[in-house]
């Protein structure tokens, strides 16, 4: 169930349910639990026509417990205020369990009585709707609007959780497959720029097995710092498409930046990138966006999709601290 807090809004998309009676002219009949409703079909036609409930033959419980309808539902006020649509929070009839024995004036309640296909208009007492759908208050407005919730519903399919789950299952594997397709292709074409930008600019640009470009400009001494070593860095950084620097040590006193390599404290570009070189080189990093800041880009200087540039200088790789010797070996030593 929907908490209906969460998703209470002003105004929003209106679910039509095209009916050929109007619910306000059109009176409501009533269930045992007090909750009033309208059910409509559409006839041979395909034009909606008001029909009667009979239960049970029209929702038998007992075969359809455990499994899903879907369906779109619009809250109202009892003003016809809109309230909230789950068309705005999803273009897909959303799934809605039929319990056993549903709370008596729940929404759930109302639900299990519509067989796909129908549409409904249902009329709530708040007090018991938000009490035993909701578990929550009736918020004040609504009180003050007649203390009725309305809610449109029109349903669609019944289905198994199985098959809700199949079904979920191969959306998210499509919607994986098109992001990988989309990030392949992104990924090809920033290659080409940074290649084309290395040659302009005459760099002799090396690639790190994750796919950072770096070109060493002053040659360093030593090994390379090691994963989890903490460097120190100086660096300008400018966006490769235009050249605006977004950032620089220059900017915070020249002190160098400190952080341990390799430990995702940095985005990924850099952790790459300042590997390959050893204290005291300088080099310019050209990193993909995918290696920097993605598709979020970040602050106002960095957009979406940006490819950067890191023009950076190692000053200084500090030792592994000295492994803290064992309790018995402390005892020796003193």
């Amino acid at each position: 169930m929907l908490i209906f807090r969460t998703f209470l809004l002003s105004a929003g998309f209106v679910l039509t349910l095209a009916v050929s009676v109007s619910a306000q002219t059109r009176s409501f009949s009533r269930l045992p639990s007090g909750t009033e409703y309208q059910l409509y079909r559409r006839n041979a036609a395909g034009k909606f026509q008001p029909r009667q409930l009979v239960v049970p033959t029209d929702a038998p419980y007992a075969t359809r417990t455990g499994q899903l309808l879907t369906v779109f539902m619009d809250y109202r006020t009892g003003r016809d205020s809109l309230l909230m649509s789950t068309h705005r929070l999803s273009p897909v009839p959303q799934p809605m369990a039929l319990p056993a024995a549903p709370p008596r004036g729940s929404v759930e309640e109302a639900v299990a009585l519509l067989l796909p296909g129908d549409s409904a208009v249902f009329r709530f007492n708040a007090d018991t709707v938000f009490a035993r759908s909701f578990h929550q208050p009736v918020p004040p407005f609504l009180k003050k609007a007649g203390n009725v919730l309305t809610v449109n519903l029109r349903a669609y399919e019944l289905i198994s959780a199985d098959e809700l789950k199949a079904r979920q299952q191969k959306v998210q594997a499509e919607m994986q497959a098109q992001a990988s397709a989309k990030a392949a292709q992104l990924q090809a074409q920033e290659n080409t720029q940074i290649l084309a930008y290395a040659k302009a600019n005459k760099l002799t640009v090396k690639k790190t097995t994750g796919g950072v470009y770096y070109a060493i400009t002053k040659a360093g001494k030593g090994l390379p710092p090691k994963k989890g070593q903490t460097v120190a860095v100086l660096y300008r950084g400018t966006l490769l498409a235009t050249g605006a620097e977004f950032d620089a040590s220059a900017k915070h006193g020249n002190i160098p930046f400190e952080f341990a390599l390799g430990q995702g404290n940095v985005i990924k570009g850099w952790d790459e990138g300042i590997a390959m070189l050893n204290k005291g080189s300088k080099a310019a990093l050209l990193i993909p966006s995918g290696l920097g800041y993605g598709a979020r880009g970040a602050g106002a200087g960095i957009p979406p999709n940006a490819v950067l540039r890191f023009d950076v200088e190692l000053v200084d790789v500090k030792p592994d601290p000295k492994p803290e010797a064992p309790p018995a070996a402390k005892q020796l030593l003193r």
